[in-house]
């Protein structure tokens, strides 16, 4: 039975290429950084969990809630193969019992925090708002999109960012947590613009910063699916 199962949807993501010796000191043992055509990626993803269950449980309150996470991307090689997959430097949701769950079994960076989302639709342009409170300030991460879904390209940037799917969490110097995440193809929608207010450096500390000056390479909206997330397993 799978550790987690539940739904990602609206998936906003802005991508910032960044050099990569500013991802060096995050990297879990075992893994390296994974380039395409030459950018080194870190992400902002907003999106809705759905329908969550533990180990095929549903938690009373805890179904339904807006996560933000900041992400980079890296490869793994096991038995001659690469597995690509995902380190969050952290993730922000509104639940205390979800971050305590998950920074314990998975060693991640979870962080309980105000959060509020906004979805609105009208037939023309759907407006997807997600904002989080953090430090006495509101973040927020605004765009409007097409309502009509496109398959995602082969080779496309957007495969490259949304189909990772493994993760990876440092548990030590010598020691990293592994987890599959399973999801179908996605389909995504023409973003028409998007509005950011977000202080990275006051969010993810001093060596973020410099997001604060830079224009995302791309912004993205994805619709989603049903998910699953794996026990971990350590590799040494």
């Amino acid at each position: 039975m799978s550790f987690l199962t539940a739904e990602w949807r609206k998936l906003a993501l802005a991508n910032y290429e960044v050099n990569p010796e500013l991802l060096q000191p995050y990297l879990p043992h075992g893994t390296e950084l994974d380039i395409w055509n030459g950018r080194c990626y870190v992400s902002l993803v907003g999106f809705m969990f759905k329908n969550v269950k533990l180990l095929g449980i549903s938690v009373p309150f805890h179904t339904n809630f807006e996560e933000v996470n900041l992400r980079f991307y890296v490869r793994h090689k096991s038995d001659g193969e690469w597995r690509r997959g995902v380190v969050f430097v952290s993730e922000l949701v509104p639940k205390l019992a979800i971050a305590l769950v998950a920074n314990t079994i998975y060693r991640e960076h979870y962080e309980a925090v105000p959060m509020r989302h906004s979805w609105k639709n009208d037939g023309q342009t759907q407006t997807i708002e997600y904002d989080w409170k953090k430090q006495d300030r509101w973040h927020s991460f605004h765009l409007d999109a097409a309502t009509e879904p496109m398959p995602m390209q082969p080779g496309s940037e957007a495969e490259f960012i949304t189909e990772h799917f493994w993760g990876y969490a440092k548990y030590s110097e010598t020691q990293t947590n592994e987890y599959q995440v399973s999801h179908p193809r996605w389909e995504v929608y023409a973003v028409k613009n998007h509005r950011m207010d977000v202080d990275f450096g006051a969010l993810y500390g001093n060596q973020f910063a410099i997001l604060n000056q830079l224009t995302p390479t791309s912004v993205m909206l994805a619709e989603g699916s049903e998910i699953t997330v794996e026990n971990k397993r350590r590799l040494v």
